[in-house]
Protein backbone atom coordinates (compact mmCIF):
# COMPACT_ATOMS: atom_id res chain seq x y z
CA UNK A 1 0.00 0.00 0.00
CA UNK A 2 1.37 3.45 -0.83
CA UNK A 3 1.88 6.12 1.80
CA UNK A 4 -0.77 8.33 0.19
CA UNK A 5 -3.49 5.85 1.15
CA UNK A 6 -2.51 5.68 4.83
CA UNK A 7 -1.34 9.22 5.58
CA UNK A 8 -3.38 11.66 7.65
CA UNK A 9 -4.69 14.79 6.00
CA UNK A 10 -5.35 17.64 6.04
CA UNK A 11 -2.08 18.73 7.57
CA UNK A 12 -1.96 21.00 10.60
CA UNK A 13 0.05 23.96 9.33
CA UNK A 14 1.30 26.60 11.78
CA UNK A 15 3.82 29.41 11.75
CA UNK A 16 7.16 29.62 13.57
CA UNK A 17 5.86 32.47 15.75
CA UNK A 18 3.15 30.36 17.38
CA UNK A 19 3.91 29.78 21.04
CA UNK A 20 4.51 26.28 22.31
CA UNK A 21 1.14 26.40 24.07
CA UNK A 22 -0.63 27.43 20.86
CA UNK A 23 1.05 24.59 18.98
CA UNK A 24 0.09 22.10 21.70
CA UNK A 25 -3.51 23.35 21.78
CA UNK A 26 -3.86 23.11 18.01
CA UNK A 27 -2.43 19.58 17.98
CA UNK A 28 -4.79 18.63 20.81
CA UNK A 29 -7.83 20.12 19.03
CA UNK A 30 -6.99 18.25 15.82
CA UNK A 31 -6.03 15.03 17.65
CA UNK A 32 -2.64 14.93 15.94
CA UNK A 33 0.88 14.58 17.25
CA UNK A 34 2.62 16.94 14.85
CA UNK A 35 2.36 20.20 12.98
CA UNK A 36 4.10 21.31 9.82
CA UNK A 37 5.74 24.68 10.25
CA UNK A 38 5.95 26.92 7.23
CA UNK A 39 8.40 29.80 7.31
CA UNK A 40 8.47 31.43 3.87
CA UNK A 41 11.06 33.96 5.03
CA UNK A 42 13.27 31.40 6.75
CA UNK A 43 14.15 27.80 6.18
CA UNK A 44 10.95 26.75 4.39
CA UNK A 45 9.09 23.83 5.98
CA UNK A 46 9.88 21.89 9.11
CA UNK A 47 7.98 19.76 11.56
CA UNK A 48 7.18 20.09 15.25
CA UNK A 49 5.94 17.14 17.23
CA UNK A 50 4.40 16.60 20.61
CA UNK A 51 7.81 15.32 21.70
CA UNK A 52 9.42 18.64 20.73
CA UNK A 53 6.89 20.50 22.89
CA UNK A 54 7.46 18.09 25.78
CA UNK A 55 11.25 18.47 25.62
CA UNK A 56 11.03 22.27 25.47
CA UNK A 57 8.79 22.46 28.52
CA UNK A 58 10.90 19.86 30.30
CA UNK A 59 13.94 22.11 29.74
CA UNK A 60 12.13 24.95 31.48
CA UNK A 61 10.78 26.92 28.52
CA UNK A 62 7.69 28.98 29.24
CA UNK A 63 5.04 27.62 26.82
CA UNK A 64 3.25 30.99 26.77
CA UNK A 65 6.36 32.91 25.73
CA UNK A 66 8.61 30.50 23.84
CA UNK A 67 7.85 30.26 20.13
CA UNK A 68 8.06 27.20 17.94
CA UNK A 69 10.88 28.71 15.87
CA UNK A 70 13.64 27.35 18.11
CA UNK A 71 12.14 23.89 18.53
CA UNK A 72 11.36 22.92 14.95
CA UNK A 73 13.07 20.06 13.16
CA UNK A 74 14.12 21.90 10.00
CA UNK A 75 16.09 19.02 8.52
CA UNK A 76 13.08 16.71 8.56
CA UNK A 77 12.96 13.68 6.31
CA UNK A 78 10.10 13.73 3.85
CA UNK A 79 8.29 10.81 2.26
CA UNK A 80 6.98 10.61 -1.27
CA UNK A 81 3.31 9.63 -1.43
CA UNK A 82 4.14 6.66 -3.68
CA UNK A 83 6.55 5.07 -1.20
CA UNK A 84 5.35 1.80 0.26
CA UNK A 85 4.40 1.73 3.92
CA UNK A 86 7.34 -0.61 4.45
CA UNK A 87 9.75 1.98 3.00
CA UNK A 88 8.29 4.68 5.21
CA UNK A 89 8.43 2.47 8.32
CA UNK A 90 12.07 1.65 7.61
CA UNK A 91 12.97 5.33 7.26
CA UNK A 92 11.09 6.19 10.47
CA UNK A 93 12.76 3.37 12.39
CA UNK A 94 16.25 4.25 11.18
CA UNK A 95 15.70 7.94 11.91
CA UNK A 96 14.08 7.38 15.30
CA UNK A 97 11.04 9.50 14.59
CA UNK A 98 7.29 8.89 14.67
CA UNK A 99 6.04 11.38 12.08
CA UNK A 100 6.93 11.71 8.44
CA UNK A 101 5.74 14.64 6.33
CA UNK A 102 4.57 13.54 2.88
CA UNK A 103 5.61 15.87 0.06
CA UNK A 104 4.55 15.96 -3.57
CA UNK A 105 5.59 18.70 -5.99
CA UNK A 106 7.17 20.70 -3.13
CA UNK A 107 3.89 20.74 -1.19
CA UNK A 108 3.20 18.93 2.08
CA UNK A 109 0.09 16.88 1.35
CA UNK A 110 -0.08 14.73 4.46
CA UNK A 111 1.68 13.31 7.49
CA UNK A 112 2.30 9.62 8.10
CA UNK A 113 2.52 8.72 11.78
CA UNK A 114 3.24 5.52 13.65
CA UNK A 115 -0.47 5.56 14.50
CA UNK A 116 -1.29 5.48 10.78
CA UNK A 117 1.08 2.55 10.27
CA UNK A 118 -0.43 0.67 13.20
CA UNK A 119 -3.96 1.27 11.89
CA UNK A 120 -2.98 -0.25 8.55
CA UNK A 121 -1.11 -3.13 10.16
CA UNK A 122 -4.13 -3.90 12.35
CA UNK A 123 -6.46 -3.75 9.37
CA UNK A 124 -4.22 -6.13 7.40
CA UNK A 125 -4.05 -8.54 10.36
CA UNK A 126 -7.84 -8.51 10.74
CA UNK A 127 -8.30 -9.22 7.02
CA UNK A 128 -5.75 -12.04 7.13
CA UNK A 129 -7.45 -13.58 10.15
CA UNK A 130 -10.89 -13.29 8.55
CA UNK A 131 -9.77 -15.19 5.45
CA UNK A 132 -8.32 -18.12 7.41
Amino acid sequence: MPVRQAMSKPVLLIGPEHTLRQAAQLMMQRHVGSAVIHDPEGEGCGIMTERDVLYAIGQGCDPDVETCRDHITWDAVYAHPDWSLEEAATVMTRGGFRHLAVVEDDEVIGVLSVRDLMREWSRRQAEATATV
